[in-house]
């Protein structure tokens, strides 16, 4: 598709600025580190991690997705079915695979060295969804690459979940005040800020629910749900015990931080 870069930096951009300036409007947490800080090293994390990608990878996911339909490859290119039901279908598909990509990123020793980065900012705000490790990043591609091996989306298919991903990513990570009663709505449907909130909790009981990143239902069908935490999520504390030092937010001690000799004691679901 053409367009897809375009359509997805300006659908970054808007959701992002939108994000930015709720949080600045009705911020629901304060925060520790001052914003120029952490907005500096996390956006700089992104921007390394793109470069690596695009280098590090010979092709994207929509040309993979556009391979596999030129030589019938995956499920939905030997179904015909109508464009928008197949989209639809392929959301939800790849909406419950990231579900326990992400379980397992936290289940599994080697790959939560790399997810603790992101669990590690003692801050949550926008810039949080787009805080991962450079190698998180590239398990993520490629687990991305088999499910459209398997699945067979269309390249459209593929934009769509790729912009809804990211941008209900910053969305729910956002610092942002939501009305109780909203709040409480939107959750029959889709992760909310407070609910993902609980789920960057200090407390591993905490952060080892609310996996969800789009709809939520994977976390109630699958019984990771906690509503509330054991405290209000305003006053909750963010992040991990070994990593809750300001210099930990540093871009090059992000990127060293899986590698690091001290270990949390994350354990298995």
């Amino acid at each position: 598709m053409q367009y897809e870069i375009a359509a997805r930096l300006i659908s970054f951009f808007t959701i992002f600025l939108a994000m930015a300036c709720w949080e600045l409007i009705t911020p629901a947490r304060t925060l520790i580190i001052k914003r120029s800080i952490r907005w500096r090293s996390n956006l700089s994390l992104l921007v390394f991690n793109t470069l690596i990608l695009r280098l590090a990878m010979p092709f994207s996911a929509v040309w993979l997705a556009s391979y596999c339909a030129s030589n019938n490859l995956g499920l939905f290119n030997h179904l015909a079915l109508p464009s928008s039901l197949e989209i639809v279908l392929c959301v939800l598909l790849f909406d419950l695979a990231i579900y326990w990509q992400h379980v397992l990123f936290h289940a599994l020793p080697f790959l939560w060295r790399f997810h603790k980065v992101h669990h590690a900012d003692i801050d949550f705000d926008v810039t949080t969804g787009n805080r991962f490790h450079t190698i998180e990043i590239i398990l993520s591609m490629l687990f991305k690459f088999l499910l459209i091996l398997m699945i067979g989306p269309s390249a459209l298919a593929v934009v769509i979940f790729e912009i809804i991903l990211n941008g209900m990513a910053m969305f729910n990570h956002s610092n942002i005040e939501l009305p109780a009663k909203i709040d409480r709505y939107l959750r029959w449907i889709i992760v909310t800020p407070n609910m993902h909130r609980i789920h960057h909790s200090i407390e591993q009981k905490e952060h080892r629910r609310n996996f969800g990143f789009n709809i939520s239902i994977w976390d109630k069908l699958f019984r990771t749900y906690l509503e509330n935490a054991a405290l209000d999520t305003k006053h909750m504390i963010i992040g991990l015990d070994e990593f809750n030092k300001a210099n930990n937010q540093k871009l090059i001690s992000m990127l060293k931080m899986p590698f690091a000799s001290h270990q949390s004691n994350q354990t298995k679901l």
